[in-house]
């Protein structure tokens, strides 16, 4: 697997990065889900350097032109809830794409930090032979992302696949090594070193859905 972190050479998506993280800015969720649209955005464009393209020929006003465009069907999947906006940041790149929605979610045990990563909605197009893109902010143990991977799996077996996070962590980037086809990419806006006891990234940057759309009951 490639792995792509973006911390690695600098630019804009750094300063995107210190806003999401930074707890004196991201008491705005409206900025926060800005800065997960704009990571989303980025990465995308970044993604479509690594597509097939044909040559396409149109119209214009003044005569004919031969112009390039992507030949993949994208399939676009997000995991609830807090993939929305990052999701949002790549389809405003990949417009034609067709889209996919996994609910996974931790349900933890009565006692302690355990819990079980449970699939309860899925709703996807069929996947062969198509270039899956799986985008989900946080990347920290790495199961619901298998998880939400083998209920896609359901729908057909894909030709390439991208997964996307906006912090992942040492930890996760080994799991889905294992998880996931050798040709799979994935691509990270940064990658912290540690997972605490309540399987959080630290420093990471706290509960990218609360953070985004508010606490959960």
């Amino acid at each position: 697997m490639e792995v792509i972190n973006f911390a690695d050479s600098p630019s804009i998506v750094n300063r995107y990065m210190l806003e999401l993280r930074d707890v004196t800015i991201q008491h705005d969720p409206l900025r926060f889900r800005t800065n997960l649209d704009r990571i989303g955005q980025i990465m995308a464009y970044e993604i479509s350097k690594r597509l097939d393209y044909k040559q396409t020929r149109i119209n214009t006003p003044l005569g004919e032109c031969v112009c390039n465009e992507p030949a993949d069907q994208i399939v676009l999947a997000t995991i609830l809830r807090a993939g929305l906006p990052f999701h949002h940041g790549f389809l405003n790149y990949f417009d034609r794409a067709e889209n996919a929605f996994v609910s996974a979610y931790r349900k933890y045990k009565e006692k302690g930090d355990s819990f079980d990563v449970l699939v309860e909605y899925l709703a996807s197009p069929r996947l062969d032979g198509k270039t899956l893109i799986i985008v989900d902010p946080m990347l920290a143990t790495g199961s619901s992302m298998e998880l939400a991977y083998r209920a896609l799996l359901r729908k057909g077996t894909p030709a390439k696949i991208h997964i996307a996070s906006v912090i992942a962590s040492n930890q996760s980037v080994e799991y889905v090594k294992n998880c996931f086809p050798d040709d799979t990419t994935l691509w990270c806006g940064d990658i912290d070193a540690e997972v605490n006891a309540h399987s959080y990234i630290v420093p990471g940057l706290g509960d990218a859905g609360d953070l985004a759309y508010g606490i959960k009951d």
